[in-house]
């Protein structure tokens, strides 16, 4: 992999900060049933920056990710794919590790559950826990949800669904093996109040403690017998490994523990983890398995674990059943890498889930990458090559109000943004230092450069200027490479310097006078054309419509991408909106009851979605929905999805774009009485203007159906 671990002074030297101890980072391991979108990716990439940070700080870093390779699924999946399944892995596993290369991700080792180390210590690990009575052998007979390889008990199933992912879930019984939970559970109890940074969001610990812990524990099943792909129980063959344990466990083989005592010194070296990076789904794993598994091994607990919000495509969960996914290698082809990695770092918030779309994308592109800082490092070294031949030279012709809050802005910088890091706020800390390169387009207006070229006693003035610039563009780079490690280099080539480490950065001052630009200014990011962005999301928009009839759900063994884009039930519907996303879909076993209580075997079946943020009254407020009338409907021009409706609502009539041409012909719509969202800002679609959202209700399979009013209501009238 490639690494800056050194950076060049201003004048050609290469210092290394002082190590400030060691720091181990990891994310999740990714699991090998599939490719995975770029709401998985995210997680790679935050970890990263989190870690080349860390590294510019000077802390001695060691950075783990990798694949998760056992399990039901995946022997189901090799089945149907007529491999086996470590044929099946090693082609998945070959794609996940590749996008985290594509995303110049700078992880220090990459593990997989199949490599023979770690399964020879996850023997030891079971066979210790058993040994020393903390698992124990006898029968589980539940509801068993096979997607997310759980036992349930009836009383936790949510309306007879998985309570995790929402799917069907079947009566399952086997002998198992299972771990004592309860004997612990006081003492992380203990521990999770004695360590508030343990659990972070504050938000998911207080999940933790009052769904899970405070309630009791339940005994953990640690071992199946109805599936062989797995790590066997070496002194009871017919078991194998329940996915937990195997899964879980790889954050301390992969550094060298031992279960019988000769763990390596790099384990010693490096535990307790810094830090889990994982997603809020598994949250529970990590924090109430991981470490009551730790705590039997007579282990240290990590520092802390992070479950960082969900991007979401479109306001809904990304799933590639639904056909609403967005591949990484496609937006790194568009975009390039350093716009995706910008985009996702800068897009999440700290605890609440980030949207994600290929125009919200590009928008942010050209607002932040090509215009406050692309077209900043442009004109400063097209200045300096016009007025002085490239040399940019300090003249001491200061002006004290104007450079000296430029250079107040530049040198605090590293403070803020080390505060935000610290925290894990990463979106903050990008926002810190993007106040750099704003402050410097500012200071470019308030001293004209172009109105000082033209009087010749200024000309000291104009280099110190342009001098002042390059130095503010310097520390701003050098505070953005471990986020976007491409651009920073290539804004140091640039300026013909090098990258500053993070303990030089108060100063201002420490370009070498004297110095020549390059010759030639290089674009660092084009502005995009949106008429294109939107002609490229159509495409993968239809590219995943057909993959989805070809029932490849976007995604093969080998992972070969096969597109992205919205859903193909009905993606956009309105102005940028969307279909209601239904995150568990699933239909329950029973159908409704009828009015008489008795099922009806005709009736819908009832389906279950994932919940979103609570919301207050004063949120709900805001939304002003009315009944509206269909004047007219037409088919929008090269689209396979979209139809344009010109709507009555009171006395004005809106033109509302909805992805539903698969569901209803422009005659079907002309004349209905329908439910519109009425403010919803303006937006374009396939380049035709929409003013509103049509509301639907969206099926299991995806079907769709306009909602209306149960009586004949006036157009305008307000649905509250």
């Amino acid at each position: 992999m490639k690494r800056n671990d050194k950076w060049a002074e201003p004048f050609g030297e290469e210092r290394k900060m002082e190590s400030k101890g060691k720091y181990y980072i990891t994310t999740a391991i990714a699991y090998t049933s599939g490719k995975p979108h770029i709401g998985n990716n995210y997680e790679i990439v935050l970890a990263d920056s989190i870690a080349r940070f860390k590294r510019k700080e000077g802390y001695d870093v060691f950075f783990q990710t990798g694949t998760d390779e056992h399990g039901q699924k995946i022997e189901l999946k090799a089945q149907e794919a007529g491999v086996t399944p470590k044929e099946f892995v090693d082609r998945v596993a070959g794609v996940i590790r590749g996008l985290c290369d594509l995303l110049n991700t700078s992880y220090d080792k990459f593990i997989r559950t199949t490599d023979q180390d770690h399964e020879r210590q996850v023997q030891k690990i079971f066979r210790r826990l058993y040994e020393q009575g903390d698992i124990y052998k006898g029968a589980y007979e539940g509801m068993y949800c096979t997607p997310c390889e759980s036992f349930w008990t009836e009383s936790q199933l949510v309306d007879g669904k998985c309570p995790d992912c929402g799917r069907e879930v079947k009566p399952a019984k086997e002998e198992a093996y299972f771990f004592r939970m309860s004997k612990y559970a006081d003492r992380l109890i203990w521990h999770i109040n004695e360590h508030p940074e343990f659990i972070q969001p504050v938000s998911r610990k207080n999940e933790m403690m009052n769904n899970f812990l405070l309630p009791g524990l339940q005994d953990l099943c640690v071992s199946r017998t109805s599936f062989k792909w797995g790590v066997p129980v070496d002194f009871d063959p017919g078991h194998v490994v329940y996915v937990w344990l195997d899964a879980l466990t790889n954050y301390i083989t992969g550094i060298g523990y031992d279960a019988e005592g000769n763990s390596t010194e790099q384990y010693k070296k490096l535990w307790p983890a810094d830090l889990h990076l994982i997603g809020k789904d598994i949250i529970r794993f990590h924090t109430i398995y991981w470490p009551i598994f730790l705590m039997a091994l007579d282990e240290p607990l990590p520092r802390q674990v992070f479950g960082h919000p969900w991007l979401l495509m479109n306001s809904g969960k990304m799933s590639k059943s639904k056909g609403n996914v967005i591949y990484v290698d496609d937006l790194v082809d568009f975009f390039g890498v350093d716009a995706v990695r910008y985009y996702v770092l800068h897009e999440m918030p700290f605890e609440n889930d980030g949207n994600a779309t290929w125009e919200l994308i590009a928008e942010r592109t050209n607002s932040d990458l090509a215009n406050t800082l692309g077209n900043l490092v442009n004109r400063t070294v097209s200045m300096s090559n016009k007025y002085f031949g490239g040399t940019v030279a300090h003249k001491g012709a200061e002006d004290e109000a104007l450079d000296g809050d430029l250079r107040a802005v530049a040198t605090g910088a590293y403070e803020k943004v080390a505060e935000k890091m610290a925290d894990l706020r990463v979106a903050d800390a990008l926002t810190e230092i993007f106040a750099i390169f704003k402050r410097c387009n500012k200071y470019i207006d308030e001293t004209e450069p172009w109105v000082l070229a033209k009087d010749p006693a200024k000309s000291d003035r104009l280099s110190t200027v342009l001098y002042n610039l390059v130095e503010g563009i310097v520390i701003g780079a050098s505070l953005l490479q471990p986020f976007m490690p491409e651009t920073a280099e290539r804004i140091a080539a640039q300026l013909n310097t090098g990258l500053r480490e993070f303990d030089r950065l108060g100063e201002f001052g420490l370009y070498e006078s004297g110095s020549r630009v390059t010759e030639k200014p290089e674009i660092l990011f084009a502005r995009l054309d949106m008429k294109e962005v939107e002609k490229k999301d159509q495409e993968m928009a239809e590219a995943m419509e057909a993959a989805k009839a070809a029932g490849a759900n976007g995604n093969t063994a080998a992972g070969g991408s096969t597109g992205s884009g919205n859903a193909a039930a009905g993606g956009n519907v309105g102005a940028g909106g969307n279909v209601q996303e239904n995150a568990g879909k699933g239909a329950s076993d029973a159908a409704g009851p009828d009015a008489a209580g008795q099922a009806d075997p005709g009736a819908a079946q009832p389906i279950d979605i994932g919940a979103k943020p609570e919301i207050t009254y004063e949120d709900f407020a805001k939304l002003q929905f009315q009944v509206g009338e269909i004047l007219s409907c037409e088919a929008v021009p090269k689209s396979k999805k979209l139809l344009c409706s010109q709507v009555r609502i009171g006395s004005q009539v809106k033109q509302i774009v909805s992805g539903i041409k698969a569901h209803y012909t422009p005659e079907e719509m002309v004349g209905k009485k329908v439910m519109v969202l009425v403010n919803l800002k303006p937006a374009r679609l396939a380049g035709v203007l929409s003013e509103g959202m049509l509301l639907c209700a969206e099926d299991a399979e995806g079907k769709l159906a306009l909602l209306k009013p149960e009586k004949d209501m006036p157009a305008g009238a307000e649905i509250s």
